[in-house]
């Protein structure tokens, strides 16, 4: 079985007749080289089929064309759909996107950022992973390649960062409940590890004690990310504390959840219009991560921030920043939006 030869830059040079520096010039598009040389050059690369060794061309002061991107988990709803508002943007504006997933931080963090500088990427974004952010930054800016954060909550360390405003989402949902007539509001979801849950929860408390509303420990109800679990749980709350009559869940499974955990409780409490019972006594309010035409047709207040948006965002930022630009001050918080249910 013979080998198809690959064809190098000193075959290039050669059929043009000029040096192989030459060669590299007309490639980078720098220097001064004549109009007749460069066509010849430019003849022989189409005739050859060569292809440019894009890292060679990164090393020499060229671009790449790609940005690397570092995800925690693309299984989480909220980074495959940042990821995908990323490449959208990218692709768009002619760059392509090198995806790895880092898994458990640490060393195989830094191994993904060193893949990444060595495959001469013009810049790197990673997507959900804390710590280590400023030795990273630094790490990419001697290569002079930008790296920026992009998170669904707050970044430790002192870098640059896109992320949605947790704290402003739950005052938005908290807020309305309360004009709405609402002043016993409980918090259905999420688990005190999460920064994001306690972010959100910060603002939730922080809106009822500036209205003078009550707030219990006992009405902020941890609980997993499944309907199953979240029926149970406000089932559970609401038997406990009947005087409550809005929740706040902390995503939209939890929302869903909550809703069909309430459907049976009206079966349960022989009320003759289930959804009478729902609307009259139970008002429901949750944190979105998908723009405003793909969310449940289901009657909740959705505080939304599209995580696609938010990808589209980074990817429009790492396009135009500089490596020696990577402070907190290009730190951009992307605000979120009340869609209030017409019921």
């Amino acid at each position: 079985m013979s080998l198809v030869k690959r064809v190098t830059i000193n075959d290039v040079a050669l059929a043009a007749g000029v040096s192989v520096s030459t060669v590299s010039l007309v490639l980078s598009g720098k220097g001064r080289i004549s109009s007749a040389t460069g066509e010849r050059v430019n003849a022989a690369v189409e005739k050859l089929g060569f292809v440019r060794n894009q890292q060679a061309v990164a090393l020499r002061g060229g671009h790449s064309g790609r940005i690397g991107v570092i995800v925690h988990d693309l299984c989480h709803p909220f980074y495959a759909e940042l990821t995908a508002g990323l490449a959208e943007e990218l692709e768009q504006n002619g760059r392509m996107l090198m995806l790895l997933q880092e898994g458990n931080g640490g060393e195989r963090l830094q191994r993904c950022v060193d893949t990444l500088l060595a495959q001469g990427v013009d810049g790197i974004i990673i997507a959900g992973v804390s710590g280590r952010g400023v030795a990273l930054r630094e790490r990419a800016a001697q290569s002079g390649v930008t790296l920026l954060f992009a998170s669904r909550d707050s970044h430790p360390d002192e870098v640059a960062v896109v992320r949605p405003d947790n704290q402003q989402a739950a005052r938005l949902a908290t807020e309305y409940l309360i004009n709405k007539g609402h002043q016993r509001i409980a918090w259905l979801g999420g688990h005190s590890a999460s920064l994001a849950r306690a972010e959100r929860l910060g603002g939730f408390c922080a809106t009822l004690l500036q209205y003078g509303l009550p707030f219990h420990s006992h009405w902020i109800i941890e609980c997993e990310s499944t309907q199953r679990r979240a029926a149970e749980a406000v089932v559970s709350l609401l038997r406990r504390n009947p005087t409550i009559t809005a929740v706040v869940c902390h995503n939209s499974t939890v929302a869903m959840g909550a809703w069909f955990g309430l459907l049976r409780a009206g079966r349960q409490s022989g009320e003759d219009s289930l959804d009478s019972y729902y609307d009259s006594r139970i008002a429901l309010a949750a944190f979105a991560d998908v723009p405003e035409m793909m969310l449940d047709d289901v009657p909740v207040t959705w505080v939304t921030t599209p995580a696609r948006e938010i990808g589209r965002s980074v990817a429009q930022r790492i396009l135009r920043a500089e490596p020696t630009e990577q402070d907190t001050a290009n730190s951009f918080i992307v605000p979120a939006r009340l869609v209030a249910h017409k019921g």
